[in-house]
Formats: structure tokens, sequence, C-alpha cells
């Protein structure tokens, strides 16, 4: 194919560093088998930090972020995809060291690619994006793990956040009892409306102090947080209870003791969704199209257009977004 398309195109030189949408051609784009028209993307923290010169995500320049895209397949050089296919994207190098998704089209391996299951529009894929299929997996760890609604409450901190806000609404609709966690006073009434049956403080999670073992508060609980706030939360489940860890806002160091581990058998499960094998992924993907699937789903987002994004992802990176930021291109 010839001819040009927009793209969202961060570059780094010597001495400048820019971000804006710019016009690339078909021969710019990274290699793969499948050639895809986007239709959404959506906005996740690594796109924040793509999007600044410090954020070591990106590994060459020029380069057009998107971790995550939907979209309509033109053309395919793989007998598993053909022309029309509405298919997803997300994770792997995708938006790291191969163009991503903040682009009119987009040329992706074919092994990193999913059909769009039934009772799921493209739009609907990227309020899910890598967030929600990240909290979807934490979900079903813990669920493997033994978490049942009978068990007790679910705990989920950074709530107002992009999976913390697709975990609400999922482990709501699975009948849970969920408290959500956040230091935002004003997003109350947004996190019940979700699904939250209680709305704490972060203090309420974490004061500053780290028992060896606490209150048992919670039967189970999704962090995309981690940190001393992730020591504080073990040593608050339930016995034989569990914590899904996704993330390391709250910082890479987790200050615990082993006792939640062996006196109370504790499960810390480490949630990776970027490398999530296709054989976990592929049937999560259609569990989130069906039994997993909340109706609030157009509650948690904000549409915006590609032209909208170099003012937008700041946003990101300064902690004020809620829930999930979809880019319509």
């Amino acid at each position: 194919m010839s001819g040009d398309f927009k793209a969202l195109v961060v570059d780094k030189m010597e001495t400048d560093f820019t971000v804006g949408i710019k016009n690339i051609t078909f021969d710019d784009l990274s290699a793969g088998e499948v050639l895809i028209k986007v239709a959404y993307s959506s906005i996740n923290y690594k796109d924040g930090l793509a999007s600044i010169p410090e954020g070591k995500i990106v590994r060459s320049y020029p380069f057009v972020p998107g971790i995550d895209l939907a979209g309509v397949v033109v053309s395919s050089e793989d007998p598993r995809f053909v022309e029309g296919d509405n298919v997803i994207a997300t994770s792997y190098e995708i938006g790291v060291s191969h163009f991503g998704g903040f682009s009119e089209y987009a040329r992706i391996p074919a092994d990193w690619i999913l059909p769009l299951p039934e009772n799921l529009s493209l739009k609907e894929a990227m309020v899910y994006g890598t967030a929600g299929f990240t909290a979807a997996l934490s979900v079903q760890r813990l669920e493997e793990n033994g978490l049942t609604p009978e068990k007790g409450k679910v705990l989920v901190t950074g709530a107002t956040g992009g999976v913390g806000s697709i975990a609400v609404a999922i482990l709501a609709k699975r009948g849970y009892e969920v408290v959500a966690s956040t230091g935002k006073e004003s997003e109350h009434d947004y996190l019940h409306n979700i699904g939250a049956k209680e709305v704490v403080s972060r203090e309420a999670v974490f004061n500053g102090k780290i028992k060896a073992l606490d209150k048992q508060l919670w039967a189970g609980a999704v962090d995309p947080v981690g940190g001393e706030s992730l020591a504080a939360i073990l040593s608050k489940i339930e016995s034989n209870g569990s914590v899904a860890v996704s993330g390391l806002t709250g910082g890479g160091n987790v200050p615990t003791t082993v006792f939640p581990f062996i006196l109370r058998g504790i499960n810390l499960l480490g949630i990776d969704s970027v490398y999530c094998p296709m054989e976990v992924r592929k049937p999560l993907w259609e569990r989130m199209a069906s039994d997993f699937k909340p109706d609030v789903l157009d509650l948690i987002i904000k549409e915006i257009r590609l032209e909208e994004l170099p003012q937008t992802l700041p946003i990101i990176l300064q902690g004020h977004a809620r829930g999930r930021f979809i880019v319509k291109i």
C-alpha cells in the first residue's frame, strides 16, 4: 500500500524531545504479518511514560506509542487472519519496541493478535485494553486460588485507575463485596456506581506502620500499587486468602515478613499481562466478553480523538485520570 496517514510520533534528539501528530507511511511501520486499520486504542501508564524523555519505555526513536489497539484486518500473510476480521492486539512489544496503536494503521506479528470475541465491540475491547486484561487476570487468579463471594470482602487498591476500576466492576459483577481504596475523596460516588460496596482511604490500608500480622480484614485483594502498602495488605488478609499484585506505583520494595505466608497461608500472586501466554490470554478474553463483562463499562471511559493525545497523556502520569481513556482513531 502507498500513501500516508496520521500517528502520534515521539522523537528524541540530542537536545530536543517532541510529541505530536504527524503523517507517516506504511514503510515506516514495524514488521509484522498483519496490517490493521486501527479503530480504537487506549491510554495506559506505559503510554504516559513513552511520551516523556526520561520514561525509559521507548527503545529507539522516532516511535509510535500505544500498547493497545483494536481494529479491522486490511491484509494478512498469516492464514489465521483474513481481510475484514475484527481483532485485538495488546501487550508483548507493542508500544515499546514495536510501533503501537496511536496510529491509523498498525502492522503487528500474527502471534500477538486475537480475534475479537463475540459480544464484545472494538470500542469495548479498548475500554478493557491491557489494564482491563490485567484486572481480569487478577480476578481469575484469585478465584483459581479459592476466592469466592462467600469467603468475604475483597479489597481493590488504586481503585479509580484503569486496573482498579475494571477490577471493581468485574468483582461486583461476580457477586463480591468490594472494598475500594482511593486517595480521591471526590470519587466515592464513581466507585459506588461501578460496584464498590465500601470506599476507604489509602490510610485505612496503610497508615505508615506495618505489622508482621494485623487484624484480618479481607479475603483477597487486587493490588496494582505494590510497595509498602502491599506489605500492609498481606498482614491483613484472612487465612488462606490471596493478593494479586500487578503494579508498582507505590514502589518496588515490599518490606514484609514470612509470617503472613507461614502462619496464615497467604498467597501472593504475580500478574504478568504483558507476556501472558495465548493459551491463557484467549479464553480469558472470551470470559471478558461473557461472565466477566460488567454492565457499567460506559461509566468507566472517557473517549478522546487521536489529536487530543498530546495534552491527555500527561494526565495519566500526574495521577489525575479516572477509569479508562480510550482513543477513537
